[in-house]
């Protein structure tokens, strides 16, 4: 693939996932999460406790930030703090069985009408291809 190729592929990619995402923003609720509390979530879920530096680093974010976000799941019961057992300086975060019940919870919403658009609207060759093109995604979004 040419270098100018592989520009307008990064542009055309950039573009379609700024307009999934802000589809996705329109389903937002007041008092429901907001993505990046969402994104910090899903990864204690799917990566089990961590520390808040561990997690800023992860979502490319400073740890402010970071400190901000976990203080609004904590407050909300949806994350938890604890010491971490191998050394009793460092704080771990973890998923709370609320926090999991939530992400299960709006994942089925969300996760229900996803797939009615791939199953009504797109073949199976399609749906194959966008499932395995999910790990590449999330590969160059942890290159960035």
């Amino acid at each position: 693939m040419r270098d100018d190729q592989l520009l307008q592929a990064t542009t055309d990619l950039r573009v379609a996932l700024g307009r999934l995402v802000r589809r996705l923003r329109q389903g937002y609720t007041d008092g429901e999460p907001t993505l990046p509390e969402r994104s910090v979530l899903s990864r204690l879920d799917r990566d089990g406790p961590a520390t808040p530096g561990c997690l800023a680093d992860l979502e490319r974010v400073k740890p402010q930030a970071m400190g901000v976000t976990l203080a609004g799941l904590v407050e909300r019961g949806l994350v938890e703090r604890r010491k971490d057992d191998s050394d009793g300086r460092k704080v771990l975060m973890s998923v709370t069985e609320a926090g999991v019940k939530l992400l299960t919870d709006r994942r089925s919403e969300t996760g229900r009408q996803m797939a009615a658009v791939l199953a009504d609207k797109f073949t199976e060759a399609e749906r194959r291809d966008l499932i395995a093109a999910i790990p590449l995604i999330e590969r160059l979004a942890d290159e960035l």
